[in-house]
């Protein structure tokens, strides 16, 4: 892969081609997206999109024993603050009785700075946050100001590394060099590969004896990596790990609640198992070309098929088919079970759906399942990781409506002015469009809920019947609030705005 020789991991626009600017059918998105006809592709009017800054903080904010040194603007470590309460409630489901949420500085980089530099500040804060809080590691996050000043954060750490215990992890999340938030993840394991796995000397292993070495050999022929990233909940995590310890598999999560020192022991595993594509591709193709670890990085497991995909494909990897194909059977079995009631109020109603790629278009797929009618989907990019997942909703539909982009609320309230779904399932950034539109609203992750494999998939199915069962409060809401938009806008085309590209630009 070669890209952690570079201080900067390259963008996704240039590393897979990634779209955010399109409109049209699932089937049109799929062909222009194999034909190279979205690279180039703009919007004339844009608003409200997402900083990569923002998926970068939600991540780094949740390691263990570290300080994150915002370096920038003191508004850009704003996040901190939002993140914070689910932070401390995760600290106190691991068990902590004195949870400390999240613990972030800013170098807070005013216009005199912009000027002549912020370098100087943030070497003093490195040092002032290691004598303070004696933290395992220092991850300092450089955002746009930083950036666009030309402050040498590698330099910087280079400099003051030998002057402070923790390890120091530079992380480039400059906004505005990319339009694709999902860039930030690949920021995000660039840094933790580098300085938490790229070790001048290997860590060694003292086995006393052969029975001792060949005992150690098993346990980790059977430890699998399970990637976490941040949209996870505490019970998503509980129910793939209760899946792969069916299986008799040894589970290790990475990377949010991952204290810096075990971030060692992904390089150790038999298999590394993505459950959202979107997040995980670069980590887990450096574990491969690195330290020889393969990874499975197709599905993510939401619903009850792509459930069954996922545990099929890390069955297959162990030769544990049979063992996979009862669980599945016993799991599917009570599931149906359970879903008799619900299917029956859901079939037939109207649903749009709005998140990260992968996730919008697997949850699609799983409102299919119920029977519900999917009227849009509108991811906030596209790549090739959505494919498999958008092949499923063409079999279904090939007239899915599919518009990409990061949040653009204006053609959020165009379409669901023009459908009228009957809920509405996105981020909270989404959600309080269609709120505003009398459209009942659920979170498509977070909080308390599960919503991957057998029990997220009664979880999400029980909290949409609950949700439409009383749409009241929306319906409140829309008579009390208006909209920021023209009438005139919602009897225009949703993706008026959107500019078809050319190689030339």
């Amino acid at each position: 892969m070669s890209y952690l020789d570079q201080k900067v991991a390259p963008k996704r626009e240039e590393r897979l081609g990634t779209c955010v600017d399109f409109g049209g059918s699932a089937c049109d998105l799929k062909k222009s997206f194999n034909g190279g006809c979205l690279r180039n592709n703009d919007r004339g009017f844009c608003q409200g999109s997402i900083c990569q800054l923002l998926p970068g903080l939600s991540m780094l904010n949740t390691i263990p024993d570290s300080v994150v040194i915002v370096h920038g603007s003191l508004g850009c470590g704003g996040a901190g603050h939002s993140q914070s309460a689910a932070v401390r409630g995760r600290q106190i489901l691991a068990g902590s009785t004195n949870p400390r949420g999240t613990l972030w500085l800013s170098t807070n980089l005013n216009e005199m700075d912009v000027v002549t530099g912020g370098e100087a500040k943030l070497a003093e804060a490195i040092i002032e946050a290691d004598r303070r809080y004696r933290p395992e590691s220092i991850i300092v996050v450089s955002s746009c100001v930083p950036g666009i000043i030309g402050d040498d954060l590698d330099g910087v750490v280079a400099r003051i590394q030998p002057q402070v215990n923790g390890v120091i992890l530079p992380v480039h999340c400059e906004g505005f060099k990319t339009k694709v938030m999902a860039t930030a993840y690949d920021a995000v394991y660039h840094a933790i590969s580098r300085r938490l796995l790229e070790k001048e000397e290997e860590e060694v292993r003292l086995i006393p004896d052969e029975l001792e070495e060949a005992a150690e050999k098993i346990r980790r022929s059977r430890q699998v990596n399970l990637m976490n990233v941040s949209s996870g909940t505490p019970g998503d995590e509980k129910e793939l790990t209760r899946l792969l310890n069916a299986l008799g598999l040894e589970v290790k999560i990475f990377p949010c609640f991952t204290h810096p020192d075990d971030v060692k022991y992904a390089a150790e595993a038999a298999l590394s198992i993505s459950t959202c594509p979107t997040h995980d591709d670069y980590f887990l193709k450096y574990l491969q070309e690195k330290f020889g670890v393969p990874y499975l990085l197709r599905y993510m497991p939401i619903g009850i098929k792509n459930t069954n995909s996922w545990l099929r494909e890390v069955a297959k990897f162990f030769h544990l088919e049979k063992v996979a194909k009862r669980i599945i059977e016993r799991e599917t079995d009570e599931l149906e079970l359970a879903l008799q009631p619900l299917r029956q109020t859901l079939k037939g109603k109207k649903a749009m759906l709005s998140a990260g790629e992968v996730r919008t278009l697997a949850t699609a797929g799983w409102l299919q399942e119920l029977g519900l009618e999917i009227i849009a989907v509108r991811p906030y990019h596209y790549d090739e990781f959505g494919e498999p997942a958008l092949d499923k909703l063409i079999e279904h539909d090939p007239g899915l409506q599919a518009n990409v982009g990061t949040v653009q609320p204006f053609e959020t309230v165009n379409i669901i002015e023009k459908n009228k779904p009957d809920i509405y399932l996105g981020h909270n950034s989404d959600n309080i469009w269609a709120a505003k539109s009398g459209i009942p609203v659920l979170p498509v992750y977070g909080g308390p809920n599960t919503y991957v494999g057998y029990a997220g998939a009664f979880d999400f199915a029980r909290n949409i019947n609950r949700v439409l069962k009383n749409p009241s409060f929306n319906q409140n809401l829309m008579k009390n609030v208006r909209q920021p938009y023209f009438k005139s806008w919602y009897t225009d085309q949703p993706y008026k705005y959107i500019v078809q590209g050319s190689e030339d630009l």
